[in-house]
């Protein structure tokens, strides 16, 4: 049987930071039929959960959309300008 040693050096822990959100807030420029259409094309959600944001960007001024890395989340709100929304990004836990 082979035996084995514990290498302490070869320990590594990692750490993941706080994730960050796309959030995305209400304008008086965008039908909301068509912040529901950008939300089912651009994330591919369902219509139920598209509507649902949708509703909640109307009615609370503002939604989160989307939580993962902050790369991730640069790259949705750069695509959420390109179709003429307004979105930004924050820490998930502020």
């Amino acid at each position: 049987m082979p035996q084995t040693t514990h290498d302490p050096r070869l320990d590594e822990q990692l750490t993941l930071g706080s994730p960050w959100v796309t959030i995305v807030w209400d304008d008086p420029v965008n039908l909301m039929t068509y912040v529901a259409f950008v939300f089912r094309s651009y994330f591919g959600m369902s219509r139920q959960k598209a509507e649902r944001l949708m509703l909640k960007v109307h009615n609370d001024g503002r939604a989160v959309v989307a939580s993962g890395t902050r790369e991730e989340m640069e790259r949705h709100v750069s695509a959420m300008h390109g179709y003429g929304l307004m979105a930004t990004l924050q820490k998930a836990d502020e």
